[in-house]
């Protein structure tokens, strides 16, 4: 009797399966179809996305490539065309180098490139911190600390990326400016923290042995 009962139940549920079946099967297609088509436009955007990318990473080299051969006008050319179509992080990568070697010849236009990238939160943190350090450098290098000075010690906060070269240049500045115990502090944060890069950790050392022996660093 079991056996019977099993036999109508598995009936009565092909049954259903066929009328379901027959009732919905065009929106079964359409599912199924809509779903073949995603997989395949997704992997066709991934191709594409690759593909992109690639090119990049060769007019970017190439562009490397001028620069190194001191084609300078054509290297700035190439950057500046990265930076206009290129994918995102090739496209920050251009405009990092494009700002580069406009500071080689005009470092107040380089400024104005770098502080551009620091103002763009499109770029992401990281990049932001690396355009306001080498704004600051270059203001630095042109004697405007004035204006180098509130970057370099936002960028010197403790969760900086680039805490430690923000630091160093505090502490060079102020031995510029004759201020031994600013330069000290600043400098101290380096040589105190393990974390400190060895090379940086060295020169601040070296720095604070000539403060300490009242010999300040020359320019």
């Amino acid at each position: 009797m079991s056996d019977f009962f099993r036999e109508v139940t598995e009936e009565v549920r092909r049954d259903r399966a066929v009328e379901i079946w027959t009732r919905y099967q065009n929106l079964f297609i359409a599912i199924a179809a809509v779903i073949v088509l995603a997989a395949g436009g997704w992997r066709f955007y991934e191709w594409r996305r690759l593909e992109a990318a690639q090119a990049a990473s060769s007019r970017f080299e190439d562009a490397l490539a001028l620069d190194v051969k001191g084609d300078k006008g054509a290297a700035a050319t190439a950057f500046a065309g990265l930076a206009a179509d290129a994918p995102d992080g090739y496209r920050v990568l251009a405009r990092l180098a494009d700002a580069a070697e406009t500071a080689k010849t005009d470092p107040a236009a380089g400024v104005k490139a770098y502080d551009a990238l620091g103002a763009d939160p499109g770029i992401g943190a990281e990049f932001q911190q690396l355009a306001k350090l080498r704004a600051a450098i270059l203001r630095m290098d042109m004697g405007d600390f004035d204006h180098a000075r509130p970057a370099l010690e936002e960028l010197a906060a403790p969760t900086g990326a680039f805490r430690y070269t923000a630091r160093e240049m505090l502490g060079v500045a102020a031995l510029r400016a004759h201020d031994y115990d600013g330069a000290g502090r600043w400098l101290d944060l380096i040589v105190s923290d393990p974390d400190a890069p060895q090379g940086v950790r060295k020169a601040s050392e070296i720095m604070l042995g000539l403060i300490a022996s009242d010999r300040p660093a020359a320019k």
